[in-house]
């Protein structure tokens, strides 16, 4: 991480995580990547190491195989990652969106079985909401999970998964009720090797290119009912509640990684000269680079002090979604103002602001479109 603004919420417990979260990235994560975006996914062993050195559900309960620390945990990991324009790793939707499904709604018994395997990295998770034809209007989804018995048969089709390839376990957005709207939506835990659960191709996509992404399939796949996480018919609500975190891990590695692009963009137009002369010389390059600074610093305030709302449980979602909306459209501007200063070499994917640009622009449309955020936002103030 390259911010130089003291976070007084991060104590030496926290930076000493930080250390070891960055050796891990060094040792385990930079030497592969480019492999992994070559590949279109990270490796099994890479899920199985992070595990092993605690980067999976590192604020999970000890209990269930967790680290035991708290969300802050979570943030380092996500910010470490982003620093370093390492997008192939799945962790933060693993540890931060799926696990957290699991721990608030899901049984004891499910607890047990589930949430340790996924600390070590031999279950790797992934949650199915989008449908090709409903995007981020989740209340029209149409995907069916309808009870036969002791079981429950999901048919229906998801697309653009994370960790859709990889994943071993799968919580589906269905309708359980398809004639009774949001309240008939439940969420359907999903496991590997069921029949009639199938896998499309993993999706080439414009940016996070070691990231597994896929279409996902299912033809009367059948599970029992006790697979039903939490309360048949509150599926919507748990997503509604959930979803302020997703929205902040997505802001916490857009501000981590404009940081780190800014920084680049100032030793590179140290160094690049331009008629005989650094380009930050030039007063374009200098008002360009005071102009993107000073708006990351912003960002990195106002993510801060959305952190440490959450943190005391206090970050609604007209909030939430002010965060995503707002570093998102930044992350976009900002590294396309940075690539233009790298002129010809920043279109060049072997340097780190390239892939930079190509992974910002999916910031604006998942966790829910910066449309819909604007609408959230809107609904709060009117």
């Amino acid at each position: 991480m390259s911010s130089s603004m003291p976070r007084p919420m991060f104590t030496d417990t926290h930076e000493s995580f930080r250390r070891t979260v960055r050796a891990f990235v060094e040792r385990e994560i930079a030497p592969h990547h480019a492999k992994w975006e070559q590949d279109g996914m990270i490796s099994r062993e890479a899920w199985l190491k992070a595990g092993e050195a605690g980067l999976l559900l590192p604020a999970m309960d000890e209990e269930f195989g967790g680290g035991g620390g708290d969300f802050l945990m979570s943030a380092i990991i996500v910010e470490e990652l982003a620093a370093g324009g390492y997008s192939g790793p799945g962790f933060g939707l693993h540890s931060d969106i799926v696990a957290p499904y699991i721990f608030k709604y899901g049984s004891d018994e499910q607890k047990r079985e589930i949430l340790p395997k996924m600390a070590r990295g031999e279950i790797i998770g992934a949650i199915a909401m989008t449908e090709p034809d409903t995007g981020s209007d989740l209340q029209a989804i149409k995907t069916t999970a309808l009870r036969d018995g002791n079981e429950v048969v999901v048919n229906g089709s998801k697309t653009y998964i994370t960790n859709g390839q990889m994943a071993d376990l799968v919580i589906v957005v269905a309708k359980t009720d398809p004639k009774a709207g949001a309240k008939g939506t439940s969420l359907v835990l999903v496991e590997r090797g069921r029949d009639g659960f199938t896998r499309g191709r993993n999706l080439e996509k414009l940016g996070l290119k070691a990231q597994d992404t896929s279409e996902l399939f299912f033809d009367n796949v059948r599970v029992p009912t006790s697979n039903i996480l939490g309360a048949e018919g509150q599926g919507f609500k748990y997503l509604m509640q959930e979803l302020a975190q997703e929205r902040l891990i997505i802001g916490l590695g857009g501000v981590a990684r404009l940081e780190t692009i800014l920084a680049q963009t100032i030793a590179y137009t140290k160094e690049r000269k331009a008629f005989g002369q650094p380009v930050a010389s030039f007063q374009n390059t200098r008002f360009v680079l005071a102009e993107v600074a000073t708006q990351v610093k912003v960002a990195r305030v106002f993510t801060d002090w959305c952190l440490a709302q959450h943190l005391e449980g206090k970050l609604d979602p007209a909030t939430a979604a002010m965060n995503k909306w707002w570093t998102s459209d930044l992350q976009c501007k900002l590294i396309d103002e940075c690539l233009q200063l790298f002129g010809g070499a920043g279109y060049m994917w072997e340097y780190p602001v390239a892939r930079a640009y190509a992974d910002a622009r999916v910031q604006r449309i998942y966790g829910g479109t910066n449309e819909i955020m604007k609408e959230i936002i809107a609904r709060s103030i009117l």
